[in-house]
């Protein structure tokens, strides 16, 4: 069985960055100083049918924004860290809430803040166009870009390691 698929078995929660990740890396600022992203549907709903199998989910954030806060309430994600930049610290907190360890943790980045957390844990990933330091060091690399599917095909990754994609897919036949 493949590496990946192996790691994503003991999978319990899934952390998510947001720019580079759950979007395309670019800033939108108004004149009024205000900013606007761009999530990807497809992403969505992999988040939704990961959490729907039973993982939970998470995102942690250096840079804070309402943007960032509605769409993780739009998804339902019940964890959510904005403004943190040391992401390990983070991660340490969540996982002693919820009684996990890191082998538990897949982790999807793309740029040097996310390379301790994607180091420690059972399935650290980078998008395809992530810094390439951090490509080195991940587990593994999405074909997708970040904010282009790179987490649809992350959480079907993990779905699949656990034998729930199919039954997750079924669900819209």
């Amino acid at each position: 069985m493949n590496t990946l698929l192996q790691r994503g078995k003991a999978i319990k929660l899934a952390v998510f960055d947001v720019d580079g990740v759950l979007t395309d890396g670019r800033l939108y600022f108004l004149e009024d100083g205000s900013e606007f992203k761009t999530f990807n549907t497809l992403d969505g709903q992999g988040i939704k049918m990961l959490m729907n199998s039973g993982v939970t989910t998470a995102i942690i954030s250096g840079r804070k924004t309402p943007v960032v806060e509605r769409r993780a309430k739009n998804l339902g994600i019940p964890h959510l860290y904005q403004g943190r930049e040391d992401k390990l610290v983070v991660l340490d907190e969540l996982l002693g809430q919820l009684g996990l360890s890191y082998e538990e943790v897949a982790y999807l980045g793309d740029d040097l803040p996310d390379l301790p957390v994607i180091r420690r844990v059972g399935l650290g990933m980078a998008v395809a166009n992530a810094a390439a330091f951090l490509r080195e060091h991940a587990h593994g690399v999405t074909q997708a870009r970040g904010g282009e599917g790179a987490a649809r095909e992350f959480c079907e990754l993990i779905l699949q390691a656990q034998g729930n994609l199919e039954a997750a897919n079924a669900h819209y036949l």
